[in-house]
């Protein structure tokens, strides 16, 4: 009788979610990958599952031991904690994108010259405050402190920042009108109307932008998934969304 409970058992078909790939993935690559993975779902049949947050949260739960199948980070650190715990298979780490840190205003807003040590951000903030991501943990804060540190212009705003969780809520804050100035990346101001990029902050500034991505788990759908972020059709998605393709940085 357990011999045949077991072969019956071999003939139910998995579970439908045993088939989803679940992506974790950074905040500012929300509009592209899901566009990327509605193409490969219409392609394959296999549904992407998308969680979006800050790279340090998300890394943070599957360190907890959240079951994603594929995590791309905004920046190398955050994959290099999750690889000294042993938690992506390395082999499949490669380097998926790149990205510009910018200087958004309102829609419309004056643009600002080249930014440097003369450049009065006091006077536009007013009373009001800097958005910007968290700058001790979230990458795209890191990214715009270090720039701001390396420009001279940290000391103008240090004590006149919004930090956010991530960087589409610091977009937000700007794009609703809460905040004049905020530090996103380049394909965020892509995606939201509502807000103009006012200045780009030179390469040299801060650290390089990488997105790296790799396995967590061994499922084939998920290697196919990443394969197929790689191909020139996922590519062309991120580059229409602003994002920088690492053969063109």
């Amino acid at each position: 009788m357990l011999r045949l409970i077991a072969l019956l058992l071999t003939l139910i078909p998995a579970p439908l979610w045993a088939q989803d790939v679940t992506v974790f993935a950074a905040a500012s690559l929300k509009n592209a990958l899901e566009q990327a993975a509605a193409v490969w779902t219409q392609d394959t049949g296999t549904k992407v599952v998308l969680s979006f947050a800050g790279s340090s949260a998300l890394a943070r739960q599957i360190d907890a031991g959240a079951p994603a199948d594929l995590f791309i980070s905004a920046n190398e650190g955050w994959m290099d904690h999750l690889a000294a715990q042993g938690l992506i298979q390395t082999d499949s780490r490669v380097v998926l994108l790149g990205n510009r840190l910018v200087l958004i205003g309102p829609a419309g807003a004056a643009p600002l010259g080249p930014l440097g040590p003369g450049t009065d951000l006091a006077a536009r903030l007013g009373p009001d405050r800097l958005a910007l991501a968290l700058t001790e943990a979230v990458p795209a804060g890191i990214y715009a402190k270090a720039a701001l540190v390396h420009l001279g212009l940290w000391p103008q705003v240090a004590d006149k920042t919004a930090p956010t969780d991530n960087v589409r809520a610091a977009l937000a804050l700007v794009a609703l009108g809460e905040a004049p100035l905020g530090v996103t990346y380049a394909s965020d101001a892509v995606a939201q109307p509502k807000v103009s990029v006012l200045a780009t902050f030179p390469a040299d500034s801060h650290p390089a932008i990488h997105y790296p991505a790799a396995l967590i788990s061994d499922k084939a759908q998920a290697s196919a998934f990443l394969d197929f972020l790689q191909t020139p059709r996922a590519q062309a998605i991120f580059a229409d969304a602003g994002f920088l393709i690492p053969e063109a940085e």
